[in-house]
């Protein structure tokens, strides 16, 4: 069941009093949910649109859910877009300024389309999480950076558009994972060139891929996740490492970004000597 508005639940004769009060919780002002229901993001999202009548806008990480992202903790105060004269625990509200067609509507409630939300992201974040959560955004959704950059000249005196230039300068859709981002950004930060991602080598019948890599000198890294290495899996990577090789590809697996530190000289060293 998803949340109401009490009140409305009373007028329609939908519940009486006795009910409501013994087998609902009030999550927000005259906003309800059975108790015991799970508290996803979607349904603190719906009660927090609720809360503010039916008006608000959703934006920021609860937005980014909506639009694909995944692993949001459910625990994340929903932000909306709209007037705000109340505080509210495990909602943030936003007043400012949002055009008609930075609104996307989703047939119940309306939420900042992908680019909007991907500017917000961009200028609220610290720079590594917004790159973890734009890259996860743009591949879900696709959005075209120009169109965010577009939105960024739109509102140019906004809170926090230089930062959010930054981290859309470094956004690649085609990372698989949030980790695979982080060691994007830990190579990129150490001075190596960007690498691309999602490699997929193929000679017409057998195929694999690479989370990223540089071309000219063939070199690959991909995550690994931990306890993907047994059974019929590590088989699977035998089979995939000989086509690896066959390419003429070295390739690295990290399983941790403190893995990757490790392997960063490692790393560097092969580039330097397959370019030279």
């Amino acid at each position: 069941m998803e949340p109401f508005i009490g009140t409305e639940a009373l007028a329609s004769g939908d519940l009486t009093r006795g009910r409501l009060r013994w087998n609902y919780d009030r999550i927000h002002p005259d906003v309800y949910l059975a108790k015991g229901q799970r508290r996803t993001l979607y349904v603190n999202t719906e009660a927090a649109w609720l809360w503010t009548g039916r008006t608000g806008i959703v934006a920021g990480l609860a937005a980014a859910a909506l639009h694909g992202v995944r692993g949001v903790d459910p625990a994340t105060p929903v932000e909306m877009i709209g007037p705000h004269t109340r505080r509210r625990p495990g909602i943030v509200m936003r007043e400012e300024r949002i055009e008609a067609d930075e609104v996307w509507p989703t047939g119940t409630w309306r939420m900042t389309t992908a680019a909007r939300t991907a500017l917000d992201l961009g200028r609220r974040l610290p720079r590594n999480l917004a790159v973890e959560y734009l890259d996860e955004l743009s591949g879900a959704s696709g959005f075209a950076a120009a169109d965010v950059l577009a939105l960024a000249d739109r509102h140019r005196g906004a809170r926090g558009i230089p930062q959010a230039r930054i981290a859309l300068a470094l956004v690649d859709g085609g990372s698989r994972c949030r980790e695979e981002t982080r060691v994007r950004l830990l190579f990129c930060d150490a001075g190596l060139p960007p690498p691309r991602t999602r490699i997929v080598l193929t000679d017409g019948t057998q195929m694999t891929s690479i989370g990223m890599g540089w071309d000219r000198a063939k070199v690959g890294v991909s995550f690994v996740a931990e306890g993907s290495r047994s059974g019929s899996l590590l088989v699977q990577d035998l089979r995939r490492q000989e086509i690896v090789q066959r390419h003429g590809w070295i390739e690295f697996g990290v399983a941790s970004l403190l893995h990757a530190r490790m392997l960063l000289p490692r790393v560097r060293d092969e580039l330097r000597r397959r370019t030279r």
